[in-house]
């Protein structure tokens, strides 16, 4: 081999808390792609860069020895904490190295009292700040790309006392069907630095066809969140108003949304339910019911619960609200129904997001008019003893 790719790079926009990481790969692919991934430093950071908390060593084209002990396939990814580096065999596939850092910083950050999520988060003009959590293909990384909100980030953060803070310094888009239409953002992010994956394009006119799916669905875009116009730079915000979980739900027996105490925003959150959507695992090619802890728990180093009682304590604190959001079926599971449309879906976000006090306003109100309109009942006994007249009001608004 001729040269080897050395990248310096950080992890989280939080400077108190920001790991320094090297990325040492055998393909340029792969040193570009983390290069969009990972917060890049300046000049004068690289310079006085020093001794990297954490190295990653891409082999990726070199198979491991599968007649090794424990070995079953000429793949490996090894994590070994104590030494603080992660090795690659086998495997080309550049998520590893996002995915390996992640499941670092779930191990190194809680330590810190610092919770780490796998959740887009955007924020209001008004310093709003909503999280996103979801797995792959329930559209964590779509809708947290909001061209009315500011981007602070699409799939790993950071919840500290301070509030929010980005890991990463690029996005990992899904582009399958993509189009300018529907996601104008991350469609004019795919330009010069952009790392696409698995994409089917002409060879003569080099214009991609999104609507392929010959090699898989699972084609992806890898930028620098910089190209997204909104982004905020640097990539933190306060304290989260909305929690919103998201959930592909095959069975279509989800509501598009529902407002969740802090004890069902915790059971979803460990539960973590959705369903395998075709592109996100290999193999899947109808949406089936899945469940992962916290989101992620390909992630999670310490026992689900832990991360659970972080979140509701810091839901607590800061007056967060619990939202689940079904990005799946309605009308129908899969095959009888229809996915609900993007469109419907930013809307129900758009709400979640909208002034709660015209909200509480309209809610009232419409209270009232229940109220009038059942007074004229409220003379008559209905049961036994009138009990049941009792339950009947009982059962109305009660503001």
């Amino acid at each position: 081999m001729d040269k080897v790719f050395v990248n310096d790079q950080f992890l989280n926009w939080d400077s108190e808390n920001r790991l320094k990481v090297r990325i040492v790969s055998a393909r340029a692919y792969h040193s570009l792609f983390m290069h969009n991934m990972c917060i890049r430093p300046t000049p004068e950071e690289l310079e006085d860069f020093g001794t990297p908390d954490f190295t990653i060593y891409n082999a990726g084209m070199f198979p491991c020895n599968r007649y090794t002990t424990y070995m079953t396939s000429s793949t490996s990814v090894d994590l070994n904490l104590k030494r603080r580096e992660m090795v690659i065999l086998g495997t080309q596939y550049a998520g590893e190295m996002k995915k390996g850092l992640f499941t670092v910083m779930h191990y190194l950050m809680p330590k810190r009292q610092i919770l780490t999520l796998h959740s887009g988060c955007n924020m209001g003009k008004d310093g709003d700040v909503a999280l996103f959590f979801g797995l792959s293909g329930t559209g964590k990384t779509t809708l947290s790309t909001d061209h009315n909100r500011f981007l602070i980030g699409d799939d790993e953060h950071c919840w500290s006392d301070k509030g929010v803070s980005n890991i990463e310094g690029g996005c990992y888009a899904k582009c399958i069907d993509l189009s300018g239409d529907k996601e104008p953002d991350i469609w004019n992010a795919i330009k010069f630095g952009t790392v696409l994956e698995n994409v089917v394009f002409d060879e003569h006119t080099r214009e991609v066809d999104y609507y392929d799916k010959s090699v898989t669905e699972n084609t992806r875009a890898s930028y620098p969140i910089e190209y997204i116009p909104n982004a905020k730079i640097p990539c933190v915000g306060p304290h989260p108003k909305n929690v919103i979980l998201l959930a592909c739900d095959a069975f279509g027996v989800l509501p598009p949304v529902s407002k969740l105490t802090l004890a069902q925003t915790m059971y979803h959150f460990i539960s973590g339910y959705t369903a395998l959507v075709a592109g996100t695992e290999e193999g899947v090619k109808e949406p089936r019911a899945t469940f992962s802890a916290c989101f992620g728990a390909a992630f999670i180093m310490l026992h689900p619960t832990k991360y659970a009682a972080m979140l509701a304590e810091k839901m607590q604190k800061h007056g967060a609200t619990g939202w689940l959001v079904n990005t799946g079926w309605s009308g129908g599971s899969y095959g009888s129904g229809s996915r609900i449309k993007l469109s419907y879906t930013r809307k129900i976000i758009d709400a979640i997001h909208s002034d709660k006090t015209m909200y509480k306003e309209t809610l009232l109100k419409l209270a009232g008019l229940f109220k009038n309109n059942f007074e004229t009942f409220t003379n008559y006994k209905i049961g036994t003893d009138n009990n049941l007249t009792k339950e009947i009001l009982a059962a109305g608004p009660n503001f």
